[in-house]
């Protein structure tokens, strides 16, 4: 396990470290080193690291929206209203009614295959978006219309809203039928993580301002919290949970609101953690990705992801009507709104595992919308946001 490790981090910092040079986001190279290092290549991962790849992928997620929640700006977000509101569900489920029309006649799959192809597909990744959204709140790009904050609240919310139709639609096809309680569950779970999140930040920062500590102990407790919350949802049998991703950043909004001295140097702590964190969830995806599935990518499938990706972005273009946004700008968020990563290598395969007739099918088109979407999607940030987006 130990030169697994060590092949992870320095290798995924080496060819990450290239492809900054090259002008490419440093991901591609992370990506590149997983699939390398994976056990459809080299097989040089560890298998008890393989076997926990999700939970690591997991913690470095929450980091990052950890981060994300210290550094967001809810002032800035509430004068931008209805399209935050709207970028949470209305970009996704134009992808989803995207897959539902074209993928019968592009793939030969049934209307309910349909379906739960496109809720895999329609994930954004935060963990592409958000690290990005970070860094242009730190530069001031865009941050006169809150445009890093409205993509990076759609996207914590556009993953909750996804998985739990996912969920839905595997139930259906085992023959569980429609429950109105799972849609039901949608707004409910989003409205109790804003809750349980906020009411965990605000016993945090009580809790910091009575006892005194290093900023590195109160990172590790926060960080900790975070974690729990999540092993909550996991392991909650109730009908209606609670998003513990959105109760991860509403901690972090909460610590501004209660105790605003800490935020800043928190925030810098977990920057500290995103370093490795970047490493072990880009390479992990990567290593999740079966490249001898792409042997089984036909025309069809290559045109399925494109053209749910036009139908997302005509999406992100609707939550954006009677904004403030110039047309620039609005280019940008539609570009922003596009990558997929954690999502997609997380539940991909589900429907394989399952049974389901469409699962090869539905496995690798996820694969290919991964290594399409996140290297571009992060390439069009990253070179796009000065030209598109005011300082």
């Amino acid at each position: 396990m130990l030169l697994s490790v060590s092949l992870i981090i320095i290798v995924g910092l080496a060819l990450g470290a290239i492809c900054q040079k090259l002008k490419l986001p440093s991901l591609v190279g992370m990506l590149l080193t997983g699939v390398i290092l994976g056990p459809y290549v080299l097989d040089l991962i560890d298998p008890s690291i393989l076997n926990i790849s999700a939970q690591i992928r997991k913690i470095a997620l929450i980091i990052i929206l950890a981060r994300a929640g210290l550094g967001l700006d809810i002032s800035g977000l509430k004068k931008i209203g209805r399209p935050a509101v709207l970028m949470c569900f209305v970009p996704a489920t134009f992808e989803l009614a995207g897959v539902l029309l074209l993928a019968p006649s592009l793939l030969g799959l049934s209307l309910m295959e349909a379906a739960v192809m496109g809720a895999v597909l329609a994930a954004v990744s935060p963990a592409v978006v958000v690290p990005r959204m970070i860094k242009l709140m730190e530069k001031g790009y865009g941050r006169d219309k809150s445009i890093p904050e409205l993509i990076l609240a759609g996207a914590s919310v556009d993953d909750v809203y996804v998985i739990v139709l996912f969920t839905t639609f595997t139930g259906i096809m085992q023959g569980q039928g429609v429950s109105a309680v799972s849609f039901i569950n949608i707004p409910v779970s989003i409205a109790l993580g804003v809750v349980v999140g906020a009411v965990a930040g605000f016993l945090l920062a009580e809790l910091f301002k009575v006892f005194h500590m290093r900023d590195t102990v109160k990172t590790v407790i926060m960080l900790c919290v975070c974690m729990l919350l999540t092993v909550a949802e996991d392991n909650l049998n109730t009908p209606v949970t609670f998003a513990s991703l959105i109760s991860v950043m509403a901690i972090g909004v909460a610590l501004q609101r209660f105790h605003p001295p800490v935020v800043e140097r928190l925030s810098a702590k977990f920057g500290k953690l995103w370093v490795v964190g970047e490493v072990f969830l880009f390479v992990l995806v990567g290593a999740s990705v079966n490249i001898n599935y792409l042997g089984n990518v036909g025309l069809g499938a290559l045109l399925m992801i494109v053209l749910a990706l036009v139908f997302r972005m005509l999406g992100v273009f609707v939550c954006l009507i009677r904004t403030p946004l110039n047309y620039k700008e609005r280019l940008f968020t539609m570009m922003a709104y596009c990558p997929k990563a954690t999502v997609q290598a997380a539940i991909g395969g589900i429907p394989l595992a399952l049974g389901f007739a469409c699962g090869d099918t539905v496995l690798t088109v996820a694969v290919l919308a991964i290594v399409l979407t996140a290297p571009l999607g992060a390439f069009a940030i990253d070179l796009s946001y000065r030209k598109l987006l005011k300082n």
